[in-house]
C-alpha cells in the first residue's frame, strides 16, 4: 500500500506540473480501485454493485475538478479515498434506500392506545426547566418552535456546532432524567 501510495503521489505531483500522460495514468492506475472500494461499499450498503461504476465516475469527476486542492506535500491516497468515500456516500443518500411493510401484518402487536410509560408532557415540561438555561432555551428552539439549528444559532448568538452541543446534550440529559422517573 504505502508503495502505491508513493507512487501515486508522484505521478500526482507530476500531472499538477502540467504533465498530461502522467494525469492519464495516474487517472487509469487508481480507476480499478476506486472500482473496488465503490462495490465493496455498495455491498456493505445492501445496494446492487452494478452501480459502482456511476460512482467511479463522480469520483474521477470530483478529483478532477477538486484536485487544485491537494497539498502536494501530502500523500495523495488518503486525499483521493476521503473524495471516494463521500461520493459514495452522496449516491447512497441519493437512492435512499426504503422498506415498505404492510402494516396489517402488525395488527395484533400494535398497541391500542399509548403505553402508560410515556412521559406526559407536562412531565417532560417539568423535567426541561430542570436543564441548563442554554440546553433549555435550545430545545424550546429546535424540538418544540421547529426552529433549525441555523436559526437557533442566529437567535442566542451561538455557532451552529454549539447549537448541536447543546442540543444533544439537552437530549440526552433529558433522557436520563425521563427514564429515571
Amino acid at each position: 500500500m504505502r508503495g502505491r501510495d508513493d507512487e501515486w503521489t508522484g505521478l500526482m505531483r507530476s500531472a499538477m506540473a502540467g504533465d498530461d500522460a502522467v494525469y492519464h495514468r495516474l487517472l487509469k492506475a487508481v480507476t480499478p480501485v476506486l472500482r473496488a472500494a465503490a462495490r465493496r461499499g455498495l455491498a456493505r450498503a445492501g445496494q446492487p454493485v452494478d452501480q459502482s461504476e456511476d460512482i467511479v465516475q463522480d469520483i474521477l469527476l470530483a478529483v478532477h475538478l477538486k484536485r487544485h486542492t491537494w497539498d502536494s506535500e501530502a500523500p495523495f491516497a488518503p486525499w483521493l479515498f476521503a473524495i471516494a468515500r463521500n461520493k459514495l456516500i452522496d449516491a447512497l443518500r441519493k437512492r435512499g434506500k426504503r422498506v415498505f411493510v404492510n402494516i396489517d401484518d402488525f395488527t395484533e402487536i400494535l398497541p391500542g392506545e399509548a403505553p402508560e410509560e410515556t412521559a406526559s408532557a407536562s412531565e417532560v415540561a417539568a423535567q426541561l426547566s430542570t436543564l441548563p438555561q442554554r440546553q433549555r432555551d435550545v430545545l424550546q428552539s429546535i424540538a418544540v418552535d421547529s426552529a433549525s439549528i441555523k436559526d437557533t444559532a442566529a437567535k442566542f448568538a451561538m455557532s451552529e456546532g454549539a447549537v448541536r452541543v447543546a442540543l444533544h446534550r439537552g437530549l440526552a440529559a433529558l433522557t436520563a432524567k425521563l427514564r429515571d422517573r
